[in-house]
């Protein structure tokens, strides 16, 4: 199964909304819920349609007002057609409408109305397709719906689980989408914990064994929750932190990208894996892979994406896509230069790979309906993703065609894109 995964630098999906011009959404979705809720006269048919309605609305609409009051009756709907597995569609579907439900409805009761069966599900369905869905669902609703910081390690534990056994550990044995979902969902997870210096050496082996796969969606992934964990060894400067402390490498950096780090400068507080050495050979390997049994396309994706990686391990004081090409007018590196375009005009900068993860999840539930979402104030969205989004300008512009000029000798990680309901 080739598993569709989110890319840096090619977001141009997050303006796709073909539900822009549907002025008569209110009424529709309220039709729709009522179909929902009537299920004594519903088919598996009619099901499918409707909850394929609904998540159509709520992806590209707001619809925290238009639920409200009837949340945790949509709840109990999704979760019949979840427990009973009818088909695999209506089951997806309604694990789709669980999520869409988790992000908009600002309501942190859905988790514990979920998660038993969320987790039944992901163990005991007969489809993996399905089991993959749940994964997703799941984390998503940790993380939006109520789950605690112990229930949020609880499901990073699971996950985890799923990654190391290869999906056997679900019954899902080598199932790409499934181990992908894991890990996917386990960076997300992963995010919202402060401290993991107790779990990163574990975490960072089981993730190097999966860069073995022959799948490059779970070696992807994989390689930007080991980005991700190197990171977060790194916290800001605290006050009470020695001068001293810093090394030469800090001095260095803080010279080559011009001092424009955002934020306070950052200081290694562990060691994320005791044999980085043996990591950075393992990178440097895909990042520059050449087997005939690869796809082209595959290929260029391991090559750009483990560049970016790579350049994290070897300093985590750099985000993704950090470029370490000298830019000859200032003689410092050109650094951190990700950015996404949310709209027509709004600008994002994803220089730190909590933010990139964060916004890959929030892709992955919002797919084309993401900017609607931004722009029109949801909540779980703007907490999720606190970056300060700024307007294009042509000054922008015009940097983006001077910069063109450097791109052989830039260490760009940008990734082919795709969207699948």
């Amino acid at each position: 199964m080739r598993v569709l995964r989110p890319s840096i630098g090619s977001l141009d999906d997050l303006t796709d909304n073909p539900d822009l011009d549907n002025h008569d959404w209110v009424e529709e979705l309220g039709d729709v819920i009522q179909d929902i809720l009537d299920r004594k006269r519903s088919s598996n048919l009619s099901r499918e349609e409707a909850y394929a309605a609904f998540c159509r609305l709520a992806k590209y609409h707001y619809v925290e007002e238009q639920i409200r009051g009837r949340v945790l009756d949509l709840v109990a709907a999704f979760n019949r057609s979840i427990k009973f597995e009818t088909s695999v569609r209506e089951t997806t579907l309604a694990l789709r409408a669980v999520e869409l439900l988790a992000i908009s409805a600002y309501d942190n009761t859905i988790y514990e109305h979920v998660e038993p069966l969320l987790t039944r599900t992901v163990r005991d369905s007969t489809s993996n397709t399905v089991k993959a869905a749940a994964i997703h669902c799941l984390g998503v609703c940790t993380i939006h719906a109520g789950a605690s910081e112990d229930g949020i390690l609880d499901q990073m534990t699971f996950f985890l689980d799923i990654a190391a056994s290869d999906g056997q550990s679900i019954g899902a044995g080598d199932d790409a989408a499934s181990v992908v979902a894991a890990l996917q969902e386990w960076g997300v997870l992963a995010t919202y914990i402060d401290d993991l210096e107790g779990e990163s050496e574990d975490a960072v082996q089981i993730f190097m064994d999966q860069l073995n796969s022959g799948d490059s969606a779970v070696q992807i992934a994989a390689g930007e929750n080991i980005a991700l964990l190197y990171e977060k060894s790194y916290t800001p400067q605290e006050d009470d932190d020695d001068e001293e402390d810093e090394d030469e490498e800090s001095e260095e950096e803080t010279f080559l990208s011009g001092g424009r780090g955002n934020g306070p400068k950052l200081i290694k507080r562990y060691n994320a894996y005791h044999n980085t050495h043996e990591l950075e050979q393992q990178l440097q390997s895909l990042a520059k892979v050449h087997s005939k049994r690869i796809s082209k396309r595959d290929k260029k994706s391991l090559h750009s994406n483990f560049a970016s990686i790579l350049t994290t391990v070897e300093n985590p004081r750099r985000g993704p896509m950090y470029n370490t090409a000298i830019d000859q007018d200032t003689n410092r590196h050109y650094g951190s230069k990700l950015t996404v375009k949310i709209g027509r005009q709004g600008v994002m900068n994803i220089d730190r790979w909590w933010k990139w993860t964060r916004l890959s999840s929030l892709r992955r539930t919002l797919q084309g309906g993401f900017a609607a979402h931004y722009y029109q104030g949801n909540r779980a969205v703007l907490e999720s993703l606190p970056v300060i989004m700024r307007m294009d300008t042509p000054s922008d512009r015009g940097y983006a065609k001077r910069t063109t000029k450097h791109r052989d000798s830039r260490r760009w990680a940008v990734h082919e894109a795709s969207d699948e309901d």
